[in-house]
């Protein structure tokens, strides 16, 4: 797949899931090396040179590491990347058991970014397009969080965009056809959260990686979403 990916599969369970490696090749995405969990969506693992080993990264742990050297760990920083793909320049292709965003640029070529992803219960995979893109978004938090978060209540009618905004700097929205599937890849001002499993199904992005996204991507781009464990999402 791309450099190093294959690396960060040894920390997931080495069983295949037939059927999603069906969907792939469907997709046209040539797997090297990747392995693919059964069940639950693996949590975040990052390799410790100190050690060689494979270490849990969750929430403390990214919390304390940002707050010591400002930056995620190099494996979630933006970086160009051998990617062996059908898919044309310009698709957005997401890794998500991995944390990994990948803008094909032909050639054989991706640039990679690390992401955020849902967390338990919340992961999703399909195919679907950038409907539309957005400066400093507005969130409106859907019904469906409004009722299972109080916190979320006082912003029903919307939160003006800015540097607190949960959507960060840039928003892609997601489409299937012409309905919005209210899923987004987006910013965020928690920049320490990339490489976990933290969100409520979208894709967050730092706002430096989103804004550099942003100004690559037209309205109509194809989004391969792939997240093992998750429930499939119409167009896979």
């Amino acid at each position: 797949m791309a450099e190093g990916i294959g690396k960060m599969s040894k920390g997931y369970a080495s069983h295949a899931n037939m059927k999603l490696i069906a969907a792939l090749i469907a997709v046209g995405l040539l797997i090297c090396g990747m392995a693919v969990a059964l069940a639950q969506v693996p949590k975040t693992q990052i390799y410790d040179a100190k050690t060689r080993t494979w270490v849990s990264y969750d929430n403390k742990k990214a919390r304390k590491y940002y707050a010591a050297n400002g930056q995620v760990p190099e494996a979630f920083r933006r970086q160009a990347v051998t990617f062996r793909t059908a898919e044309k320049p310009g698709t957005i292709i997401i890794d998500g058991n991995q944390h990994f965003l990948y803008l094909v640029k032909g050639g054989g070529q991706a640039v990679r970014y690390g992401i955020g992803v849902g967390r338990d219960g919340f992961g999703w995979a399909g195919i679907v397009r950038v409907g539309r893109v957005a400066e400093w978004p507005t969130w409106t938090p859907p019904a469906e969080m409004v009722a299972r978060d109080p916190n979320a209540l006082k912003f029903a009618g919307g939160m003006p965009g800015g540097p607190d905004n949960p959507l960060g700097a840039r928003a892609l929205y997601l489409y299937d056809g012409d309905q919005d599937t209210i899923y987004r890849i987006h910013g965020t001002p928690e920049p320490w959260s990339i490489g976990l499993n933290v969100s409520s199904g979208c894709i967050r992005m730092n706002n430096e990686d989103i804004v550099d996204l942003h100004s690559q991507i037209d309205v109509g781009a194809k989004v391969i979403v792939l997240m093992q464990g998750a429930s499939l999402y119409k167009g896979v």
